[in-house]
């Protein structure tokens, strides 16, 4: 239960760097094409693992390379049209679509391995699918295209917690996070030679940006790095309906990060959506809640007896 419970405050605090970085990245990918940005801010976060797996002579087992690999090109879906879609929408609406990924969960769990959520699980789903809904309706911004974008990477980060929750009972965890990082960068560097013109790029001096170095060195090392060991490590002790739902609150705390660095504001109703995000995975979390939901079961079936 300590675990359950240690493991459950670590993805929060991975939800929170990630909604930090949405703000950074769409700064930095002014400067750096979105793919290129994904390839560096990946290879350098696997670079120190690499480092680690040689000093440690970590054997290199083909099944964990083989999970490693299915994990990461769900993460390169995930995070290509995340950042190509933060060339045309905000940094909070990208949070918000992108946190689709919670309705998303429960049903892919079903559909791949017919493995029914629990009942707190499928109520905190809804609240947060609503509160996603309300954040979307109270924007200022019209949907556009890159919402439509940001709204196909929800599919890879779904695929994503649901897969790492299944491979990281089979695999070694370190091995597992080094080949999944460095299949997104390598699959990302590879979409940069054939659509994004890296020598242009580079010529440009875009490497030698401030903000482009800042946002590669807290993507990589924060928002990369720490928060993917973290989430391998943690997923090994909760569920992958909790993991979405918790991660819902990314979104928000891309929303409070975008008002308090670039003044982006939200209104009655998006704020509301938020508070139902944070209800959602109240009710996932909390005793109490299931307490509620046995109490009202058993009342119910007193009443039809």
């Amino acid at each position: 239960m300590r675990l359950s419970r240690l493991a459950d405050i670590t993805l929060i605090c991975v939800a929170f760097i990630w909604g930090a970085t949405f703000v950074v990245v769409q700064s930095a990918i002014e400067f750096l094409p979105p793919f290129m940005f994904n390839g560096i801010r990946f290879l350098l976060a696997a670079l120190p693992l690499v480092v680690v797996l040689a000093l440690k002579r970590t054997p290199i087992i083909k099944r964990s390379i083989w999970y490693g690999v299915i994990l990461g090109s769900f993460l390169f879906i995930g995070y290509a049209f995340q950042t190509l879609g933060l060339l045309f929408t905000t940094p909070s609406k990208a949070g918000f679509v992108t946190g689709l990924s919670v309705v998303m969960v429960p049903l892919f769990l079903f559909i791949f391995f017919k493995s029914h959520p629990s009942k707190g699980a499928i109520t905190g789903s809804i609240l947060a699918a609503i509160g996603l809904y309300l954040l979307m309706a109270g924007h200022s911004q019209a949907f556009n295209i890159g919402d439509a974008l940001v709204f196909i990477c929800a599919f890879g980060f779904a695929l994503h917690i649901i897969y790492t929750d299944y491979f990281t009972k089979k695999a070694s965890l370190l091995l597992l996070t080094t080949v999944q990082l460095c299949t997104v960068g390598i699959l990302s560097m590879g979409c940069a030679f054939i659509w994004e013109h890296p020598k242009v790029v580079l010529n440009n001096g875009a490497l030698a940006n401030k903000e482009v170095i800042t946002a590669l060195l807290i993507t990589s090392l924060l928002a990369t790095l720490l928060a993917f060991i973290t989430q391998t490590f943690a997923q090994r002790y909760t569920t992958p309906s909790k993991v979405a739902i918790i991660f819902t609150l990314e979104p928000v705390f891309a929303a409070f990060c975008s008002y308090l660095w670039i003044d982006e504001r939200l209104g009655a109703l998006a704020i509301t959506g938020s508070g139902l995000i944070v209800i959602g995975m109240l009710f996932s979390e909390l005793p109490i809640f299931a307490w509620m939901l046995r109490k009202m079961n058993r009342d119910h079936s007193v009443e039809v007896k």
